[in-house]
């Protein structure tokens, strides 16, 4: 996610139109209803994510496959033994075998491990010195906060699917740095708790905050699979998150602990 928050400086402005909502942005699920969300290539009738306990259905171009590819290729060196999607060509890769490598590299690693993987990964992608030069252009202020906010929704939409800027509070003031995830895109694939949080949440906090400079906070709902982004808030240590706690999806998760009252991705 973050490289691209990064990349896209290059490409030309372009407006979006978002709708006001006042949210708050303490660390606990989050429930949104209505709302105008990109909708990103949705092969649903409705232009919308499916309801809870179904599938999306996407219809994904040649901007989303690419970076799927990118992404897939760069973490199969660290996939496990039993993967066989090896050898792919660039346009080979489709979203649920970015999954599977996700997944792969996921068994047999305890949670800090794979939070290592996606950093190497996610620093290999990147050109040098560009944490040094993203520090530069965007010091930790409102303005750099919602601007990053606002690239999240058009270029973070082939990993999560659609989302909006929503209006937030950071530390008593209230921003436009907020990113509400309608149904996010990789928990709904993966059906997996460990993975949102070792491979995504976590790792993509750690990376803004700690290399960018840019406190971020990822707010997963695991009741609708929505998630709110908080760029400007820092994240709280990772045994005070309530996701800590959180249990398995025992009813879609092909690795789940069905007799652990915690996912046990996150324990170790």
């Amino acid at each position: 996610m973050v490289v691209l928050s990064y990349q896209v400086l290059h490409f030309p402005k372009t407006n979006h139109h978002h709708h006001h909502h006042r949210r708050s942005s303490t660390i606990k699920p989050h429930h949104h209803h209505g709302g105008s969300f990109l909708r990103c290539g949705i092969a649903e009738p409705s232009g919308q994510p499916a309801p809870m306990g179904q599938k999306t259905k996407y219809n994904d171009g040649v901007f989303e496959k690419v970076f799927m590819s990118l992404f897939a290729r760069k973490m199969e060196k660290f996939s496990g033994k039993g993967y066989k999607g090896q050898n792919k060509g660039l346009f080979d890769y489709d979203y649920d075998s970015f999954v599977d490598v996700s997944r792969s590299v996921m068994i047999g690693r305890n949670r800090i491990q794979q939070q290592e993987v996606v950093r190497e990964v996610l620093m290999s992608m990147l050109p040098p010195g560009a944490p040094e030069q993203f520090k530069k252009l965007f010091p930790p202020t409102k303005w750099a906060a919602e601007f990053n906010a606002a690239l999240t929704v058009p270029f973070f939409h082939w990993l999560v699917g659609p989302s909006e800027v929503v209006e937030v509070e950071v530390n008593g003031v209230k921003q436009r740095s907020g990113v509400l995830i309608k149904k996010c895109r990789y928990l709904e694939n993966s059906g997996c708790v460990g993975m949102c949080v070792n491979m995504c949440k976590i790792p993509t906090q750690d990376f803004f905050t700690n290399e960018f400079g840019l406190p971020l906070t990822m707010i997963p709902n695991f009741e609708d699979m929505s998630c709110e982004m908080v760029y400007g808030q820092a994240p709280p240590k990772f045994e005070e998150d309530p996701v800590a706690k959180q249990p398995c999806f025992t009813d879609i998760c092909s690795v789940a602990n069905t007799s652990s009252s915690i996912c046990p991705k996150l324990q170790v």
